[in-house]
């Protein structure tokens, strides 16, 4: 290490000594540290850490300032990059380490102000990816589809409002509905992952946020998991959500990650998880992708019919005509991220981008502006849900046994490495 590099180090973060620790154990520690100073200019940056609290205080007191972590970023950097290995996870960990070095950099940067970042900038600085850029114009075909499905007077984001509006969980059966989904979620997911014994969660129902559910990961296997009931919630969603805040989804996936690589291997990079970074993609893609992992084919549709409808109040004879219109709904997810791609390149103005997402994805006008107040929060972040899901789906189906097993192995695989965006081959 340059003595330059290990001066601004040792000036900047708590000294920790070497003994017979490497240099990448090092650069992780100074990785962690960074990551918790930057935190401190955005409250939304760290997700989730539980590694020592003195790290945490000495963020708090020290109050590194942004160009101090962009440089110690870029120093920290060139220590990881000088390291190789024939082993492939320590192969993935220094990607791992370079990758969220990177994303924390240019996070740094856009806090300054000193760059500007258009959509696609973005997306490859945080998240080590872009996503494929479509037209709108694209999206006619599967619109046409839904206004023959949902005939009627109004606008066709109205009329699939009013069709939605009959399968609304009530809101006094909102808990029932929930535990049900996720114990479904739980009960398929350990056939397939070993979950940890002290495995937990709590839930939560909150309201006035800009996401529909979030899950807070406090380390020992443990997560408060809310759910945002600011807006009407479909019966699909109890099970989109449970998978997806739950099993196999992020409270799986935290717990496992810090299980097998800071606990076990001692990597102390695992033990912070900055929610603008490479990670999120594997996260967000992963968790929606469980989805399917959990409920293949037509399972999901059964157990709502059979089980989640009964229990809300539902009528189960409506499933089908429901499901079908999902189906389709679900193809419009990517017109989200060219709304928010014109939104954040300054083409177009909030109330614009708020009428855009009614008429391309058909969200309501309530949640086509929660949908904006997102942009507004995260950015780019939307990327990770639909090219996320893909680029996982593409990695787990592309393994030599496709039976529902080998698929699970696979996917279990990924949940447990450090796997990024640029290392999923």
């Amino acid at each position: 290490m340059k003595k330059t590099t290990l001066f601004l180090l040792l000036t900047l973060l708590i000294v920790l000594p070497c003994k017979a620790e490497s240099l990448l154990d090092e650069a992780a520690k100074q990785y962690v540290q960074l990551a918790l100073a930057l935190g401190e200019h955005d409250p939304n940056y760290v997700d989730a850490y539980y590694g020592p609290d003195a790290w945490r205080e000495h963020a708090k007191q020290k109050a590194i300032d942004l160009k101090s972590i962009v440089i110690a970023a870029k120093n920290v950097q060139d220590v990881v990059k000088q390291h190789t290995s024939d082993d492939e996870m320590i192969q993935l960990r220094i990607a791992y380490l370079d990758a969220q070095l990177t994303a924390l950099s240019s996070k740094a940067l856009m806090l300054l102000g000193s760059a500007k970042f258009d959509f696609d900038q973005q997306s490859q600085a945080l998240y080590g990816t872009q996503a494929p850029q479509n037209d709108l114009k694209s999206y006619r075909e599967v619109l046409s589809k839904l206004d023959k499905l949902l005939p009627g007077d109004g606008s066709l984001s109205r009329r699939v409002e009013k069709f939605k509006s009959q399968f609304v969980i009530p809101r006094d059966k909102l808990k029932t509905v929930f535990d049900v989904a996720i114990k479904g979620c739980r009960d398929r997911t350990k056939q397939f992952i070993e979950l940890l014994e002290n495995e937990s969660f709590e839930l939560e129902f909150v309201t006035d946020k800009p996401w529909s559910g979030y899950n807070w990961y406090k380390g020992n296997a443990f997560s408060l998991i809310q759910m945002n009931v600011e807006l009407p919630i479909d019966i699909s969603r109890a099970i989109d959500l449970g998978c997806h805040e739950g099993y196999p989804g992020h409270h799986t996936y935290n717990a496992l990650l810090e299980d097998n690589l800071y606990r076990k291997r001692g990597w102390v990079e695992y033990s912070v998880y900055p929610l603008y970074s490479p990670q999120s993609l594997i996260a967000e893609g992963s968790a929606n992708y469980g989805i399917e992992m959990a409920f293949p084919g037509k399972e999901k549709l059964d157990f709502e019919r059979n089980v989640l409808y009964p229990l809300a109040g539902l009528d189960p004879k409506l499933a089908d005509q429901y499901d079908a219109v999902s189906q389709l709904l679900s193809q419009l997810t990517y017109a989200s991220n060219e709304v928010a791609r014109l939104y954040i390149n300054g083409k177009i103005d909030g109330e614009t981008a708020a009428k855009m997402l009614q008429e391309y994805t058909l969200a309501s006008e309530a949640k086509a502006k929660q949908r904006v107040k997102f942009y507004d929060a995260y950015g780019a972040y939307v990327i990770n849900y639909n090219w996320g899901k893909d680029l996982v789906k593409q990695w787990v189906e592309s393994g030599p046994d496709q039976t529902r097993q080998g698929r699970w192995a696979r996917f279990a695989k990924l949940l447990s490495s450090p796997r990024l965006p640029a290392t999923l081959n």
